[in-house]
């Protein structure tokens, strides 16, 4: 039985951000109809929290595949030579557990976390908003520049980190059709914008409330526990919450935890999921005025999305290595 392993540098040519945004749409869509599954990820710790490994298993009918992804995460790598994520997807058919595809999971975090935020832009933001403001320039800041332009007409990009070398460099790096520029001070880079997308590693807040204005939408991207945040409790109080999984919001979501905790919001706060968007059983944004989070703690449906695109593409141009991967009975 072959086996399709797919590199890190293959991936990257083979998840077009356009490809996996639509892809990343129905996979959201397909859990709001109840045809994914999607369990809580289980997640093991290093002494001192240094890193995690994190376990994503998931379902998704409409592609007959089950697959998981297995993912360390390591906030200290940043600045080295290794990503802060780095991992496997590995896809499996649903029909005979078929193990059908190996694919290293860098490009694929990188990438369908930001289609999540485009999708969920498509959805909520309004319709000609055309300032974003990307806080952090790390692998999602650039992967967020990447992505929004492409669900709305981004003519201005500003961009704010705690390091402005890593700021100018995204900056310089460019976005088909905006002009991106690095900004001194998150207050100049939200001031105005349109769209925010809060990429940090932060582990406390970065972006407080009082710096919202009527109308934004902000996709909150760089927390995934429930013991670190990028928004301050006044900022998730003044919002109108969407998440990508309410379950997982309430286990995982260390922006809406910590900000539960001090009473600014409830579970009766979150107003919906993306896919009950999606699937038109919620209005989603309902006005110009209002203030609208998505909150992105990234699901494994998203990545068996984006993986089965990788593999699909790599059968269809020769890409990857096939290798004899067990499986078959013998005698």
């Amino acid at each position: 039985m072959e086996t399709l392993f797919i590199g890190q540098e293959e991936v990257p040519g083979l998840l077009p951000m356009a490809e996996c945004i639509e892809a990343v749409r129905r996979a959201l869509a397909d859990l709001a109809r109840g045809e994914g599954i999607q369990p809580l990820r289980p997640v093991m710790w290093l002494p001192e929290k240094v890193g995690a490994l994190g376990m994503m298993p998931g379902y998704l009918g409409s592609i007959e595949t089950v697959g998981i992804k297995t993912v360390t995460v390591f906030p200290g790598n940043a600045g080295t030579e290794y990503d802060s994520h780095q991992g496997t997807v590995m896809l499996f058919d649903a029909s005979n557990g078929r193990l059908k595809a190996v694919i290293d999971a860098t490009e694929i975090t990188a990438t369908r976390t930001a289609a999540a935020s485009a999708v969920a832009t498509d959805l909520l933001a309004r319709a000609g908003s055309s300032v974003l403001a990307v806080l952090g320039a790390g692998v999602q800041g650039h992967s967020h520049v990447r992505a929004i332009p492409l669900v709305r007409p981004i003519s201005e990009i500003r961009v704010w980190s705690r390091s402005p070398e890593r700021a100018a460099g995204l900056a310089d790096a460019g976005a088909d059709g905006a002009a991106v520029r690095a900004v001194g001070s998150l207050a100049e880079a939200v001031a105005g914008a349109d769209i925010v997308c809060t990429t940090t590693a932060s582990p406390d807040p970065i972006l407080p409330g009082s710096l919202l204005e009527p109308g934004m939408h902000i996709n909150a991207v760089g927390s995934s526990v429930p013991f670190a945040r990028e928004l301050d409790s006044h900022a998730m109080a003044r919002s109108r919450i969407f998440v990508d999984r309410r379950e997982s919001t309430l286990n995982e979501s260390g922006d809406f935890l910590l900000a539960q905790a001090e009473g600014a919001v409830g579970e009766d706060d979150i107003v919906a999921e993306i896919g009950e968007i999606i699937a038109d059983t919620h209005p989603g944004r309902e006005s110009d005025d209002e203030i609208t989070t998505f909150v992105s703690l990234g699901l494994a449906v998203e990545d068996i999305a984006a993986g089965d695109l990788v593999y699909r593409n790599a059968l269809e141009s020769g890409k990857g290595l096939r290798v004899q991967f067990g499986g078959m009975r013998h005698g």
